[in-house]
């Protein structure tokens, strides 16, 4: 049937689904827990489908909710379903691409989820972008593949290897930087992360580099020392001349809602400007993107899709719905 088949589809694409056997189960479940989106046939046993609407969008605990009426009729049908307050339709028959291109509007639009942001960089300073994430999300390699893009753009990077704390990870951080022709400022291992940070902002500035990137540590054992080291780090790159322009967060995309209680413990000690989603090949499904959007209220802006240096991408709603798409094999 077609609700099989879209349950499928989106199970396929990472995406947790819930099922309601009648209307009056489907507002009675929207309304104990709202998610992120409501497909709803106007042709739902029990409470008709335009009640269940009505009900929905005339409660202010459900009004955000943002529902999908699924349609077989035509135009003037359509425009008499968006009058009842739906945000889209999704008409029948069904096909894989329809389902991920209503998706892709829900990630471009949806409440909660925001449009595409970029990077904001100012090009008239010194940019600074701090970067966290827990040791094994792909922090070090995301800052590499970030070097090298910001390098092939024109500008001169530098890096700040103040994640002192891991082992061989100013060497990592090394070997990106010569493979992305970066400067880098780094000291032994164990030293301040704040001293690191402050001697990176002077050199970037003394060299007239256009971006510099910070390493920070990724342990995570409580949230008080994870801010109090961050919020030095932020002190001391003022007082060394700098502005943190963005806070980006890497999260490891194959890690699921493990990743997202771990990246939770970051957003709730550091203002994080933007999620940078690491290993977004293959083995990793879509519907995460949308998990993080909705659950940490933060924009995704960057995702790697493979290992090399330039597999690093904005985000865009449009091509990332287009490469579910492929994936789903039409």
């Amino acid at each position: 049937t077609m609700r099989e088949a879209m349950r499928l589809v989106l199970e396929h694409e990472g995406f947790e689904i819930r099922e309601a056997a009648d209307g009056h189960a489907a507002l009675r479940m929207v309304r104990e827990d709202p998610p992120d989106l409501v497909f709803l046939d106007l042709n739902i046993p029990g409470t008709p489908g335009a009640e269940v609407l009505r009900a929905l969008k005339e409660d202010p605990a459900t009004a955000s909710v943002r529902v999908v009426i699924v349609t077989a009729t035509g135009e003037e049908g359509r425009r008499h379903v968006l009058s009842l307050g739906a945000d889209e339709y999704f008409t029948k028959p069904f096909s894989p691409l329809a389902l991920l291109r209503t998706v892709e509007r829900v990630l471009q639009g949806g409440a909660g989820a925001g449009a595409d942001e970029p990077l904001r960089l100012p090009e008239d300073r010194l940019a600074v972008v701090l970067v966290v994430g827990v040791n094994g999300s792909g922090k070090t390699t995301t800052i590499g593949k970030l070097a090298h893009r910001l390098a092939a753009e024109g500008r001169r990077v530098s890096l700040a290897a103040a994640d002192t704390f891991r082992a061989a990870a100013s060497e990592q951080l090394a070997a990106w930087a010569e493979r992305a022709g970066a400067h880098l400022v780094a000291q032994q291992r164990g030293a301040d992360p704040g001293a690191v940070a402050f001697d990176a902002v002077k050199a970037a500035l003394a060299r007239g580099s256009d971006v510099l990137i910070v390493d920070t540590a990724g342990r995570l054992h409580t949230k008080t020392p994870l801010m109090d080291e961050l919020a030095k780090i932020r002190r001391v790159v003022g007082k060394a001349g700098g502005t943190i322009d963005e806070t980006l967060l890497v999260l490891d995309a194959t890690t699921g809602q493990n990743g997202i209680a771990q990246a939770r413990a970051f957003t709730e000690a550091v203002e994080v400007t933007g999620l940078a989603l690491a290993k977004l090949d293959g083995t990793a499904k879509g519907g995460i993107v949308l998990a993080v959007r909705e659950e940490l209220g933060v924009p995704v802006k960057l995702v790697g899709t493979g290992e090399g240096p330039a597999d690093l991408e904005a985000f865009r709603g449009r091509a990332f719905a287009e490469r579910l798409v492929r994936g789903s094999g039409g």
